[in-house]
């Protein structure tokens, strides 16, 4: 594994900044930031207390909704879907540290009708990469990038911070 030319703190400051932008709109005051398990959770615990919110940021798990089990199979890992308010009326704003083929992102939008039926919802990435799979966008991206198929990108705790690596698939 390496690590990619792609600076997290950089990127995250990015992020960071498009994330205090948006939820200073009428329409995303009151907003629920949901981290999508692992890396996205990761992001949301962290914008959460860079934002000054208080409380802690919900985490979503597109564990029982993925439609690859055969590929990947059922992951025990996952932490399960905890949402600390209702989120019916309210606007959701999904973190996730990288989007790639869109996939996760689908599986996760089903998870989260199973708690209810929000406002609106927006995606929040550190890293948009090439290889789309689905229509899903996100609207808040620090970067955007392209990677070969045969790499995937991966958000890493080092146990100072983060860093991104990029590992073969």
């Amino acid at each position: 594994m390496t690590a990619l030319a792609l600076d997290y703190e950089t990127l995250y400051a990015e992020l960071l900044a498009q994330v205090r932008a948006l939820l200073m709109r009428p329409e995303w005051v009151g907003a629920q930031l949901v981290g999508i398990w692992s890396g996205g959770a990761w992001l949301a615990q962290q914008l959460q207390r860079d934002l000054g919110r208080d409380g802690a940021p919900g985490v979503i798990s597109s564990r029982l909704h993925r439609d690859d089990f055969g590929q990947r199979g059922l992951s025990s890992t996952a932490d399960p879907t905890k949402l600390p308010q209702s989120i019916d009326g309210a606007p959701v704003l999904l973190v996730d540290d990288v989007l790639w083929t869109g996939r996760t992102t689908r599986a996760v939008l089903n998870e989260l009708f199973d708690y209810g039926r929000p406002a609106r919802v927006a995606l929040a990435v550190l890293v948009d990469r090439n290889g789309r799979e689905l229509p899903i966008e996100a609207q808040l991206a620090a970067a955007r990038i392209s990677l070969p198929a045969t790499q995937r990108l991966h958000l890493r705790a080092d146990g100072v911070g983060f860093k991104l690596e990029v590992e073969a698939c």
